[in-house]
């Protein structure tokens, strides 16, 4: 028997409007045949107060409780695994990144985008890197990869899961990382754009390569022809090699890690060679902020997340002010600023108060170009809005 979780009365509510999650004070009581059957990970099915069925999902221990993975009595079965992940890649076909050239990586499952919540898949080339963020998802891990190779064929000829730095640590699942199916050489050549990079998903971060950015990177390349670029916290120089395709003048490539910076620089010499207008300097941005002048009229400032909870975020808005309102200070007259927070728990509208506040202090004059958000590759699930994660702004600064 599927064990059974029943709600407090009105506590349903947001799963009859298709939220994808319950949270732990919303259970009044658990039925299990035994304590192993409610273990972390498992199938569970939830009832309302009336005993009427609400969804299907994983169970797992902390304030959501239970990642719903359907609104139906289905059998989770290699079926549905491999129904799931031929929706996610319907849609990156119709926005055809499957069969682009000049685009080699993408992004196939976004979590709740996908209505597949806690699980990540990114495909470079002919390998898929699976990422799990929740102890059911790492469970189905294999069920996933055959899923994928159902779904593409010879086109997939690996699958590695990445999962040790997501999974959930007290689960102690003794995640390692590793090929589920297959295996490949890296660190691989892949394209976006027509603009190729190296990308190691056995070292790298996150999957190897930011996806998100792959769109604002584009808008750079439109602004940059002429201008003397910044980019902070670089990571491998997405930003950079799109401003110098787009014929920078000059770019600086800055980030904290020196292996970083190293993978910045062999990415700017893969697409222009080794004379490129490129510098590049192990530094803490922040601190770089501090005193660059006004010798930059573009400044990108792509941070990591500085609030990954709520808890932390009143900190967080200041390293957000203070970033912005260095760059907005010293940037040339006519200088364009890329400015982004990829923390979920910043909202847009927190995220431009700040920015606005960040332009009040710089004394300066701030025009608003585009607002930015995750390219579609990473959707937003209408019924859970948590997953519009990356926010940003261009702003022309006078």
């Amino acid at each position: 028997m599927i064990p059974q979780i029943y709600l407090h009365r009105g506590k349903e509510e947001s799963l009859l409007r298709r939220h994808p999650w319950v949270f732990s004070g919303a259970i009044d009581y658990v039925k299990a045949e035994s304590e192993e059957e409610i273990a972390e990970g498992a199938v569970v099915d939830v009832f309302g107060k009336s005993g009427d069925f609400l969804a299907r999902g994983h169970f797992q221990i902390g304030s959501i409780a239970v990642r719903v993975l359907s609104f139906r009595q289905e059998e989770i079965d290699a079926a549905w695994w491999r129904d799931r992940i031929a929706a996610a890649y319907a849609l990156r076909r119709t926005l055809g990144l499957t069969d682009s050239g000049e685009t080699t990586c993408y992004r196939l499952v976004h979590g709740e985008g996908d209505s597949l919540p806690g699980l990540v898949v990114d495909v470079y080339g002919t390998t898929a890197v699976v990422q799990c963020h929740s102890v059911g998802m790492y469970r189905s891990r294999l069920q996933i990869a055959d899923a994928l190779l159902a779904c593409f064929g010879s086109r997939i000829t690996a699958v590695y899961d990445k999962s040790s730095q997501t999974v959930p640590f007290n689960a102690r699942l003794g995640a390692v990382d590793g090929y589920l199916r297959g295996a490949a050489s890296v660190p691989l050549t892949v394209r976006e754009n027509g603009l190729r990079f190296l990308v190691n998903w056995e070292a790298g971060q996150k999957t190897g390569f930011f996806l998100d950015q792959r769109e604002n990177r584009e808008l750079v390349r439109r602004y940059a022809a002429g201008r003397t670029v910044l980019n902070t916290f670089c990571y491998t120089g997405g930003f950079s090699v799109y401003a110098l395709a787009g014929e920078a003048v000059e770019v600086c490539s800055v980030d904290s890690s020196e292996r970083a910076v190293a993978l910045a620089d062999e990415n700017v010499r893969l697409n222009f060679g080794p004379e490129a207008k490129h510098t590049s300097l192990a530094a803490d941005a922040v601190e770089h902020l501090r005193d660059i002048g006004d010798r930059y009229d573009l400044i990108i400032l792509d941070p990591p997340a500085f609030a990954k909870h709520h808890k932390v975020l009143g900190n967080a808005m200041q390293g957000y002010r203070r970033l912005n309102a260095r760059a907005i200070a010293q940037i040339r007259p006519g200088g364009i600023l890329f400015t982004f927070s990829c923390s979920q728990a910043v909202s847009k509208e927190l995220f431009r108060t700040t920015v606005f506040s960040a332009a009040a202090q710089a004394g300066r004059r701030v025009r608003i170009l585009h607002q930015l958000t995750q390219p579609a590759d990473h959707p937003i699930n209408i019924y859970h809005p948590e997953g519009e994660y990356l926010k940003g702004l261009v702003l022309y600064v006078e």
